[in-house]
């Protein structure tokens, strides 16, 4: 007969091909299992801090994905960031925008540049998404809005920047941040004024409101104003062409090599349909109303002050750094940043820019949307 101590000595645990036969093993064994459940009670307490924190769940691996070194990040618990695709029906044309974010959250306005769409703002909806409301349309006659033609349609500055404010209130937007970038400050800035109660702030992009900023890329253009002939329009042409367009998105910029060619194959798709080439040049005459509105747009600035964010690429040459300074004399309550990149500085410093914006806007909309 075997007494309880033999018995413990004679234990065998088997597993895996291994063999446990005695009592300090399973003492072992025991001090190895509480190490585990700290560790795991350990995690389990960061990931909730993380949630509480953060609003996120960090990064866990794919369990499909195990031993090849891949994982995947879910996603935000809101799951805010989805960007949703629409079309609404504004004066008689199809406007597509995006939108993402939760409704009640402050809105964002984005208004694009020349030749792009709110393809531009691709990378933009999504980093903000989570704390604010962002919507981006399509002009008539850019992206994914009609097109009518030039004979259908009036090209004008004045017309694009009517039928965004109808835009505005067919989407029930009371309040919201303006992004203006190119020629989202032209139409931006004539909503502005006509209700400057509705502007909770600025976000200025590469967007002029001042005679320095037409300097030598406008010598062409401001020529085709004086005198629209055959021969000044075919300078203009030129500005449509593929070349064209890539140069817009990599002059200036300090690595080529992250900026997606899918944003001027893109753009250069829309600029390529029949009767688009005729609808840009009825814009580049038209931009010539613009100047003359300076003044007003710069008083507006000066009495109603809101709150600006200026991030400029320094190295554009459409809208150099001369145009970004003289905000500075016009506004007080601003925060102004020159990147050292193009154009489109949001191919090469999207993040840095996203979060400028958040930053800018939280005490000034962000925290006073909360207060009410």
């Amino acid at each position: 007969m075997m007494n309880n101590q033999t018995r413990v000595q004679r234990i065998q645990m088997d597993h895996g091909g291994l063999s446990i036969s005695n009592s300090n093993c399973l003492k072992k064994l025991h001090r190895v299992i509480l190490r585990f459940k700290e560790k795991i009670t350990q995690k389990l307490i960061l990931l909730a801090v993380a949630i509480a924190v953060l609003g996120v769940v960090p990064p866990v691996a794919d369990s499909q994905n195990k031993g090849n070194g891949s994982s995947t990040s879910t996603l935000n618990v809101k799951q805010s960031a989805q960007v949703a695709y629409r079309t609404i029906k504004v004066d008689g044309l199809d406007i597509f925008y995006r939108e993402a974010g939760q409704k009640g959250a402050p809105t964002i306005l984005l208004l694009h540049g020349f030749p792009t769409s709110s393809h531009m703002f691709r990378n933009l909806i999504p980093a903000l998404s989570d704390k604010f409301h962002v919507v981006a349309p399509d002009y008539p006659g850019f992206g994914n809005s009609s097109m009518p033609t030039v004979d259908k349609f009036e090209y004008t500055f004045d017309k694009l920047a009517k039928v965004m404010e109808e835009f505005i209130q067919a989407l029930g937007l009371k309040k919201y941040s303006l992004y203006v970038m190119d020629y989202g400050a032209p139409i931006g800035f004539r909503i502005a004024v006509k209700h400057p109660e509705r502007v909770q702030a600025l976000i200025v992009q590469n967007g002029n409101a001042y005679e320095e900023g037409l300097r030598e890329f406008w010598v062409p253009i401001k020529a085709y104003w004086k005198n629209r002939t055959p021969e000044n329009e075919a300078e203009l042409r030129k500005f449509l062409t593929i070349d064209s367009t890539k140069w817009q998105y990599t002059n200036g910029v300090r690595n080529q090599a992250v900026i997606s060619p899918d944003s001027w194959n893109i753009d250069q798709f829309f600029l390529d349909r029949p009767g688009n080439n005729e609808i840009q040049l009825q814009l580049f005459y038209d931009y010539r109303s613009n100047p003359p509105l300076y003044p007003k747009w710069q008083a507006y600035f000066r009495r109603h002050q809101p709150p600006t964010l200026v991030v400029w690429g320094k190295n554009d040459y459409i809208f150099p750094a001369e145009g970004a300074y003289p905000y500075k004399h016009d506004l007080k309550n601003i925060e102004f940043h020159l990147l050292d990149t193009g154009h489109f500085a949001l191919e090469e410093d999207g993040n840095l820019i996203a979060s400028y914006i958040r930053r800018f806007l939280t005490p000034h909309v962000h925290s006073k949307e909360k207060a009410h």
